[in-house]
């Protein structure tokens, strides 16, 4: 069975995580077909969201311990996870996290580098590295304390504890807390909301966002600025200033 299970919603990708019997631990095999599914929909024009979620009771419980243990040094330095985080890190349409379960370790840390954050009421999200003897190695002590803040983020990396979705919203890390049953009915209305949205104008704005939490003010200003201009020129733009001003619907090119 693939590890990750791949559909289509209109103009919406679903990536589905597929070890529901490890809780959705991420293994190497999930990190290889993780990085072709996103490789694949980047260069999908048709594609214009992706959603990822769990199948089973989590998102996902972090890394698969038993092969991490079984890895040289060597393997997990020169290789190991480190293709999946670069690939999102460097994908230009934007990713919702649909939380479900449990988002632990490496699991939250998928979410994280995600652009928005869904989650289920009864999911619980947490870095329990520490209780393994370990630290976060995937974003946990970097996105996770650029987010929450630090003294938060301390305690939750130091203790290793897994607190509720509520908690988080109220922490500003996820963006909606909804019914179990509403989560991905409300990933997808969010997805297609995006999807009518001009894709190049989509990338554009993802790109400054992102740009915000890793520069100055005057270099993020700087982009956003260059971006606007950029969005200003396109087709796209042009097309959406004119069907505002005869109001009517844009067509997106």
């Amino acid at each position: 069975m693939p590890t990750v299970i791949k559909e289509m919603v209109e103009q919406v990708a679903v990536f589905r995580l597929n070890r529901p019997h490890k809780l959705n631990a991420i293994n190497m095999e999930m990190v290889d077909e993780l990085v072709a599914a996103f490789t694949e929909v980047e260069s999908n024009p048709s594609v214009r969201v992706v959603v990822v979620t769990g199948n089973g009771r989590a998102f996902s419980a972090g890394a698969d311990v038993g092969e991490m243990s079984s890895m040289r040094l060597e393997d997990v330095v020169r290789r190991g996870h480190a293709p999946l985080w670069e690939r999102m890190r460097t994908f230009r349409k934007p990713i919702i996290a649909a939380v479900n379960g449990v988002a632990a370790g490496g699991g939250l840390e998928l979410a994280m580098a995600c652009d928005i954050i869904l989650a289920a009421e009864s999911s619980l999200m947490g870095q329990p590295e520490i209780n393994l003897g370990l630290i976060p190695g995937a974003g946990g002590t970097q996105r996770l304390t650029r987010t929450i803040g630090k003294y938060k983020a301390m305690e939750l990396v130091l203790t290793g504890k897994l607190i509720s979705a509520r908690e988080m919203e109220r922490l500003g890390l996820v963006t909606k807390v909804v019914p179990d049953s509403w989560l991905m009915d409300e990933a997808l209305r969010i997805a297609k909301e995006i999807a009518s949205r001009s894709p190049f104008a989509v990338e554009l704005a993802k790109e400054a966002v992102n740009r915000a939490m890793e520069t100055t003010l005057s270099q993020g200003l700087e982009l956003e600025r260059k971006n606007f201009y950029v969005a200003l020129a396109s087709d796209d733009g042009k097309e959406g200033m004119r069907a505002f001003l005869e109001k009517r619907r844009p067509k997106w090119t």
